[in-house]
Formats: structure tokens, C-alpha cells, sequence
């Protein structure tokens, strides 16, 4: 289920940003960062450049749209949205990511075929799917379908 969150008034279970009555807090269109975030720029720490080089290569479908320096890959996923992986072994294997899709099904099918499957699957809701993906790691890269009721 979506949730809205509003520092003010708790949880707001199964509210989003346009079903969002006026006597509601969150009716006030309040963004994080009042709106000014441009890009999202999401990062994956690892151990190996090397060997996760390979694994998100299949994983997206695709190499790298830059490799910025001798510890990070870049992958663009959309206008405005950038995937990368980064050398800190201190960090690797903690971190989350979910990507929603428009078109999971498709995507889960062409993961497989380059040989990734993916390791657990979650149906929390109706029209709601997400499957997430182990990195060598353990990042746990999700993607997920969101669909509108």
C-alpha cells in the first residue's frame, strides 16, 4: 500500500499525492526539498568495480553510460535518473534500491534470458508487484509495478 507521510499528522495509509483530500495536511503539495530536486542520482556501494561491473551489465541490460573514474559506473535509466555503483568496501551489501517499471513482466523475462533470475518476490497489494535481485554483494536492487486501480 502507498503511503504519505506528514510530520505533523502521522501516516496517512493508502494516500497519494493527486486522492489527497484539502482538509488533509498533506493537501498543502509540500515536496521534499520544496520541489527542487532536478535528477535522482542513486548510488550502490560494492567491493569489486570489476565484478559488479558484470552483474549490473546484465542485470540492466546494458554497459555503463560513463565510468567517471576508476571506482564508479554510471547507468542512465530514464530522463533524469542515474543508477551508479561505487568502490566502498565499508559500505557494500547495505544498500536498497527499488525501480518501478512500466513494464515489469517484460523486463523480469529479459533479465532471465541474459541469465539472472531473481531471488524473492512480494504482492502486497492488488496490481502491486515487486521482485528484488541480489547483487555478489547482497544490494538488493528491486523492481517493482505499480499499477493504477
Amino acid at each position: 500500500m502507498l503511503r504519505a507521510v506528514s510530520a505533523t499528522d502521522g501516516v496517512h495509509v493508502g494516500s497519494t499525492r493527486e486522492g489527497i483530500e484539502k482538509d488533509d495536511p498533506m493537501a498543502k503539495d509540500e515536496l521534499a526539498l520544496g520541489g527542487r530536486g532536478t535528477e535522482l542520482f542513486s548510488g550502490i556501494a560494492v567491493n569489486d568495480l570489476q565484478a559488479s561491473l558484470k552483474w549490473y551489465e546484465r542485470l540492466l541490460g546494458a554497459p555503463p553510460s560513463f565510468l567517471p573514474n576508476d571506482r564508479e559506473a554510471v547507468w542512465a535509466i530514464a530522463d533524469h535518473r542515474w543508477i551508479y555503483i561505487i568502490v566502498e568496501p565499508a559500505r557494500a551489501g547495505r544498500s536498497v534500491l527499488t525501480i518501478i517499471c512500466d513494464d515489469l513482466e517484460g523486463l523480469v523475462e529479459d533479465i532471465s534470458m541474459r541469465g539472472i533470475t531473481f531471488d524473492k518476490e512480494e504482492i502486497p497489494a492488488e496490481n502491486v508487484r515487486k521482485v528484488m535481485y541480489y547483487d555478489p554483494d547482497g544490494n538488493e536492487v528491486g523492481l517493482g509495478r505499480v499499477t493504477a486501480s
